[in-house]
């Protein structure tokens, strides 16, 4: 049986975002009180590790440490100087002649897991994500000018072959939104 600070790690570790305070003590069964006794004991046990608990009113998170942030950079460096791949471009023209997808279109159209692409676009500044207005719980990711211009064009209109794509790529995605609701049935 794991500690309530080990498990509050393994918590953290595994939902990979920042948890409410809530939402941690009723997964791990506890009080507020045993949830901040053990906060306070996973960032004391942290020290010097170089990853550090994150606590807002709210929330916490588990991070990397301040101390760390100069070997992290250099791994974000040495990611961004990679080549986008064939997952960042299969990523970016989902994108592109969609004019805009959530990640879950994203993932339907390639047929994998896009988490990390959507990423290193992101992170490139290659695309940019902003509250669907449909569903303002997901992300609808757009591509940026600076996208275009790696591109070499002006707008997404004048992508190769573009009308016949993003109406196929639309297809696609409309075929997805109708099997998530005859499941939903």
């Amino acid at each position: 049986m794991l500690t309530p600070p080990a498990a509050l790690l393994s918590l953290l570790f595994a939902s990979g975002e920042a948890l409410t305070k809530k939402q941690a003590a009723t997964i791990l069964e506890c009080t507020a009180s045993d949830l901040s006794k053990a906060v306070s004991v996973l960032h004391e046990s942290l020290s010097g590790t170089g990853l550090a608990v994150i606590e807002t009113d709210q929330d916490i998170e588990l991070r990397t440490a301040p101390e760390a942030a100069e070997i992290v950079k250099k791994l974000r460096e040495s990611e961004l100087s990679r080549d986008l791949g064939k997952a960042g471009l299969e990523t970016l023209a989902v994108i592109a002649y969609q004019k805009g997808a959530t990640r879950g279109e994203i993932d339907w159209v390639r047929g994998v897991n896009s988490s990390t692409s959507v990423r290193s676009l992101q992170m490139r500044g290659l695309i940019e994500g902003k509250e669907d207005t449909e569903d303002r719980r997901r992300i609808r990711y757009h591509i940026t000018t600076e996208a275009l211009a790696h591109l070499g064009v002006s707008s997404a209109d004048q992508l190769p072959r573009f009308s016949e794509l993003s109406k196929e790529a639309g297809a696609i995605v409309e075929a997805s939104a109708e099997a998530a609701a005859e499941s939903q049935s």
